[in-house]
C-alpha cells in the first residue's frame, strides 16, 4: 500500500482558488483616464492592478491562483489600451 502526501496542501489550494473566481466574479472596479495622455493611461493600468491586488493579493502566494492573477492584470492592461486607442480613433473621425 502506498501514502498519497500533500493532499492537505492541495485541498488548501484548491478552496483558495475556487474563492478567488468567486471574487472575481463582477466587476472590480473602474478606471477613468485620458486617453491622449500616456501617464494618465499608466495611471489607470497602475489603478486597475492595486484594485487586483486589493481583491486577490491574499491568494499571491497560492500556486493556483498567482498565474490567474498575472492574468487579470494583463487583459485589463489590454482593455485599457484598446479602449485608449478607441477613444483616440473616434476623436480623430470627429
Amino acid at each position: 500500500m502506498f501514502k498519497i502526501e500533500g493532499l492537505d496542501e492541495l485541498q488548501k489550494e484548491l478552496a483558495q482558488a475556487e474563492q478567488a473566481l468567486k471574487e472575481l466574479d463582477g466587476e472590480i472596479g473602474q478606471v477613468n483616464f485620458d486617453p491622449d495622455d500616456p501617464g494618465s493611461i499608466d495611471g489607470a493600468i497602475a489603478s486597475a492592478e492595486q484594485m487586483i491586488d486589493e481583491r486577490l493579493g491574499r491568494y499571491a502566494n497560492n500556486k493556483l491562483v498567482a498565474p490567474l492573477i498575472d492574468a487579470v492584470k494583463e487583459e485589463s492592461r489590454k482593455a485599457i489600451l484598446e479602449e485608449a486607442e478607441r477613444a483616440r480613433l473616434e476623436a480623430d473621425d470627429d
